[in-house]
């Protein structure tokens, strides 16, 4: 059902408020229906330029140096998870044997559009718990930020002394919004944190090099971008829907209307392992 049709502004109408109030909690819902059918692709949040801000400065890791600084003596370069491919292009000049993986079915044509003419094969993949289709022993970096990886398959496709590096959401990511919102704090989560992902790697014989892990403030000023944030991002709130959180949402957008934004944790993790 189109979402701007379901949403249930006669259901919380107060008898107790005035028609205008009435009227401008109809409105609200109607715009926060937009803000959740409006497209994404790749893993450009430039549309929540202003109305999110993440405090990356405070981590204590610096993800793209990082890679950057690996590249130098690389050959061959694998992105698992390459969103629409706006982060390896950026990194370009690309090793000649520079691959992708993606699994997002929108994502896909946008990063081959934006990666073909760099030279870099983008593999679509639709379940990440399969072989993927590259071969052993190919790469000698591998690099994944915010994405699923399964680390047998990391393993069987570096080269000996390859690297690997990640930067990952943890298991505790922006909880308060799922408090705030009184909704489920663990839908299908599973253990996720820096000791788990650590012990998972060197089980299969990896060393770990460097490892961090932090909690960040994030910052949302409008309700429309939790909204927003909550399409473009399904596991935070699993059964997330305008209709369902109408009330929670008028009340955290009087919130932020009297407090300005309000506040929560994002957890990252940082590994550097070598094969």
């Amino acid at each position: 059902m189109n979402e701007l049709l379901s949403c249930p502004t006669t259901m919380i109408r107060d008898s107790h408020l005035s028609e205008n109030e009435n009227e401008h909690t109809d409105k609200l819902l109607l715009r926060l229906a937009t803000e959740f059918r409006r497209p994404f692709t790749g893993w450009d949040y430039s549309y929540l330029k202003g109305r999110v801000e993440e405090k990356q400065a405070e981590l204590p890791w610096n993800y793209e140096n990082t890679v950057r600084e690996l590249l130098t003596s690389c050959t061959g370069l694998l992105e698992i998870g390459t969103g629409g491919g706006e982060f390896l292009a950026s990194l370009s000049p690309l090793p000649e044997n520079t691959c992708a993986t993606e699994n997002r079915a929108p994502n896909i044509d946008t990063a081959r559009q934006r990666l073909k003419p760099l030279g870099v094969t983008v593999t679509a993949v639709t379940d990440y718990d399969v072989r993927l289709p590259l071969n052993d022993c190919r790469f000698d970096l591998i690099i994944n930020r915010h994405e699923h990886y399964i680390s047998h398959e990391v393993y069987r496709l570096l080269k000996t002394d390859g690297m690997f590096v990640t930067q990952q959401v943890g298991e505790n990511d922006n909880m308060e919004l799922n408090q705030l919102l009184n909704a489920p704090e663990y839908l299908g989560r599973r253990e996720w944190n820096l000791e788990h992902a650590c012990n998972e790697l060197e089980n299969i014989g990896f060393d770990i090099l460097a490892k961090e892990e932090a909690f960040i403030e994030t910052k949302f000023y409008d309700v429309g971008a939790i909204v927003y944030y909550l399409k473009v991002a399904p596991w935070q709130i699993e059964d997330f829907s305008i209709e369902k959180y109408s009330e929670q949402l008028i009340n955290l957008h009087h919130l932020i209307q009297k407090e300005g934004y309000i506040s929560v944790r994002s957890h990252r993790f940082f590994i550097v392992a070598k094969r």
